[in-house]
């Protein structure tokens, strides 16, 4: 990278200085340390952790994920080792990187969400926390915290009153206006946003004529949800003050600037990752091409859409 030195990619989401806009989408980079061969942790603007609840969780039955056309289906439910073992086995791994550390987490209940961001607010490492109110494949509350603004502001106020930490709320396209839902988690205390996450999705196997998935409807991502995710990005970015940080089927240096010039502060990365552990070191290399041939020191100089 020295010999773009003169090029500053960095990218100011409200208070938090990112030393460029790319980030690991939560549950396609697992805990960050498992991509440790394939990517120079160090190079990336921040990674997000797998969802992350109080006590560990299984996750759906199996099968849980399948390819489908320019992307693919998952209902992983949410699987992953708990806070506990996250703290004691992943974290100290962690500490030696500098990027940023997102730990995505959840919960069914408003007093579970409290009692996480409590307990993550604690851990000096961790730069940002990203509630995820959005998975479209587990049962319980997510459905309720992702598509009623009333109750949406409540749970993001909950958080705030008990965490100083950056604050990202993480928002579902499941929804009829997503603007409803951005304005009620900025009203809650939110720092920024990010969205989207997975459309809800079915595939059909017709020699046996049931579901592929054992949960029968899953989580849609990659290619195939860009131009959706792009226009989301682009009205909740006219809308809300606070940051956007735009989501679904980045898989190149061209989808990362259409949802920067669409209005995001940075962008995620995410099922792009499978086809290409690499992909996010290849997005960075591309931006600092493209400020090079165009003449730009920053990316400030972008054109932009939002008004």
């Amino acid at each position: 990278m020295n010999k773009n030195n003169d090029i500053d990619l960095s990218v100011n989401l409200g208070p938090m200085l990112f030393a460029n806009p790319v980030i690991a989408a939560s549950g396609t980079f697992g805990y960050g340390i498992e991509f440790d061969p394939f990517v120079d942790l160090n190079k990336l603007g921040g990674f997000c952790t797998k969802g992350l609840s109080m006590q560990p969780k299984l996750g759906n039955r199996f099968p849980r994920m399948t390819e489908t056309s320019s992307g693919m289906l998952n209902s992983i439910g949410l699987e992953n080792i708990g806070l506990d073992r996250f703290i004691i086995e992943k974290l100290p791994i962690i500490e030696k990187f500098k990027s940023r550390l997102i730990v995505n987490f959840f919960g069914d209940t408003i007093g579970e969400y409290v009692d996480m961001a409590r307990a993550l607010s604690k851990l000096d490492r961790v730069d940002a926390l990203e509630m995820n109110v959005s998975c479209p494949n587990v049962e319980k509350g997510g459905t309720r915290f992702s598509s009623d603004p009333l109750t949406l502001k409540q749970v993001v106020e909950s958080v705030r009153k008990v965490s100083k930490k950056f604050l990202i709320v993480k928002l579902s396209p499941n929804v009829k206006d997503i603007t409803e839902l951005a304005l009620a988690a900025e009203g809650g205390g939110a720092d920024a946003l990010s969205l989207i996450n997975t459309f809800v999705g079915l595939k059909i196997d017709v020699k046996s004529g049931k579901p592929w998935l054992a949960n029968t409807t899953g989580g849609v991502s990659g290619p195939a949800i860009k131009p959706m995710a792009l226009s989301m990005v682009y009205e909740t970015a006219r809308t809300v003050k606070i940051p956007v940080i735009g989501i679904g089927g980045i898989s190149s240096v061209e989808d990362a600037l259409e949802f920067l010039i669409a209005g995001a502060s940075a962008i995620q990365i995410g099922t792009a990752n499978y086809i290409d552990p690499s992909i996010t070191i290849k997005v960075i290399d591309g931006l600092y091409r493209y400020c090079k041939k165009n003449n730009l020191k920053s990316l400030t100089g972008l054109p932009s859409l939002k008004k």
